[in-house]
């Protein structure tokens, strides 16, 4: 079997965008616009919380699942790539985490 990666499940979102709306939940999410997309992610990261503070290792599992999928729709709905993602983590690693946030521009 193969190795199933993050890149794997961006194919497959990227694939099934050009399904129909019908045919294809990611589709449906990506027409209805980034509004829907980021609605969901929240949705899916608030039920990572609670299944996590609930230690149900089960539902953290699936909902982590959930919110890793919604997170790549986002992504997709963005013009971001889980390669630019990729890229972003490859360059903090470098340095410290507290190194790498003192040196974010403040806002």
């Amino acid at each position: 079997m193969d190795r199933f990666t993050l890149e794997s499940l961006a194919a497959i979102i990227d694939d099934r965008a050009n399904a129909t709306a019908s045919a294809s939940y990611t589709t449906s999410l990506l027409e209805a616009g980034i509004e829907r997309s980021t609605k969901k992610f929240g949705e899916e990261a608030v039920e990572l919380v609670i299944a996590a503070l609930s230690d149900d290792r089960t539902a953290i599992r699936a909902e982590a699942a959930d919110v890793l999928y919604h997170l790549l729709v986002v992504l997709k709905a963005s013009g971001v790539t889980i390669g630019d993602v990729l890229e972003e983590l490859n360059r903090r690693t470098g340095q410290s985490g507290l190194e790498e946030k003192a040196s974010r521009p403040s806002k």
